[in-house]
């Protein structure tokens, strides 16, 4: 660029305030990765949620368990393709910090149910042959650096241990990755008939049922339609699309949307009033060289456009560097992956964030390049004598 010593050379001038003012940025943006990280954590199952899926629940609560009858009668109602059963677990690895998603399943109807879990087909031919056998996902394996063949003892405060063990056994026969970015890997599923045959107490009862509809256009129907079928029994069901229950389960701690907009707006502000009282100051330091630039032949918009490109330049040093930073931590991983799976900055928020970064150097020169473009040459150079 033409002028960029000469731009690059104003923010040298007092280079503590040039530097506060640089880390004050960083900061916000690098909350602002963390914030648009933990919303999409929070709310990422929702925009990855099938249209065509519903969850059939207890209408007490969703802890409360049903029958495993209800299958068949579920999967005869008009308009359903298919059906399966999920329970929590509420498995525990060696300590009570290593909490992982656990439930078992039927094998077959479970992985034709998520076709988004890819598992290799000679895993689940292991599978289906091996009785105490589970499947468990990329970040999970990752996590406690699982291998295919491991034994894993679990415990589970729920269910207790099986008759005359210590805690429930399970060979790693498979492991499974997402079709997609942000496709929950963090899962351990195993096998029903194992599990139903080891508990010591509510035997032939499930968590949930997961159902698959022939026509999306119809999930409201099928699922008035399911919950009519159990009504006036003594386990009434609450039926509705995948994406609404992961929706409910995300407001249970607030509106993540219209917090996230409270706190960033707050902080922007604050980096605003920060930034642009940085240019006020330099350019009333600069009064003089402004007069000298304009007497030289220096237009009026050329002014404007040098100090509005200071301070943008001042923004997209902070601001791309805090962007970059956020990025760089969530390539870690989620640090609690039980609870918060899905941990990545999403790129569309990544490219908000480059737009926030210019609007933000606009708006923070804005009214210290209009003074400096206003500034008469007569009134700046007085200072020379």
């Amino acid at each position: 660029m033409k002028y960029f010593r000469l731009i690059s050379s104003s923010l040298k001038r007092r280079k503590l305030r040039t530097l506060l003012t640089l880390l004050s940025i960083l900061v916000a943006f690098l909350l602002y990765g963390f914030l648009c990280t933990f919303k999409y954590a929070m709310t990422g199952q929702i925009n990855l949620a099938h249209a065509d899926r519903l969850i059939a629940a207890s209408k007490v609560a969703m802890v409360m368990p049903l029958p495993v009858n209800y299958l068949q009668q579920i999967e005869n109602v008009p308009g359903v393709a298919a059906a399966v059963h999920e329970t929590w677990f509420g498995g525990i690895y060696q300590d009570p910090k290593n909490f992982l998603g656990t439930f078992p399943v039927e094998p077959e109807a479970f992985l034709a149910m998520y076709p988004e879990n890819l598992l290799p087909a000679d895993q689940k031919k292991k599978w289906l042959e091996t009785r105490n056998g589970a499947v468990v996902g990329r970040a999970s394996a990752d996590r406690f650096g699982w291998k295919i063949g491991d034994h894993v003892p679990l415990t589970s405060p729920i269910w207790g241990s099986p008759a005359k063990q210590a805690a429930w056994d399970f060979e790693i026969v498979g492991i499974y990755d997402g079709a997609e970015k942000g496709t929950d890997t963090s899962g351990f599923f195993f096998r029903y008939d194992y599990f139903d045959e080891g508990r010591q107490n509510n035997k032939g009862q499930v968590g949930w049922y997961i159902i698959r509809v022939k026509d999306p256009n119809q999930a409201d129907t099928v699922a008035k339609a399911v919950d009519n079928l159990f009504a006036n029994s003594p386990y009434e069901t609450k039926t509705e699309t995948e994406g609404s229950m992961m929706r409910g389960f995300a407001q249970q701690i607030g509106d993540i949307g219209t917090i996230l907009i409270f706190i960033l707006g707050a902080v922007f502000f604050t980096i605003l009033l920060v930034a642009g009282n940085t240019m006020m100051q330099s350019v009333r330091e600069r009064t003089t060289e402004l007069g000298v630039l304009k007497a030289l032949g220096f237009r009026n918009e050329m002014v404007l456009g040098l100090v509005l490109a200071e301070s943008c330049l001042i923004t997209a040093l902070g601001g791309f560097a805090g962007l970059a930073l956020a990025w760089a931590v969530t390539l870690h991983g989620s640090p609690v992956p039980d609870f918060l799976p899905m941990f990545y900055f999403p790129k569309a928020d990544i490219f908000v964030g480059v737009g926030l970064v210019f609007a933000l150097g606009l708006a923070a020169g804005l009214l210290p390049a209009i003074q400096a473009m206003r500034l008469p040459v007569a009134v700046a150079l007085r200072r020379i004598a």
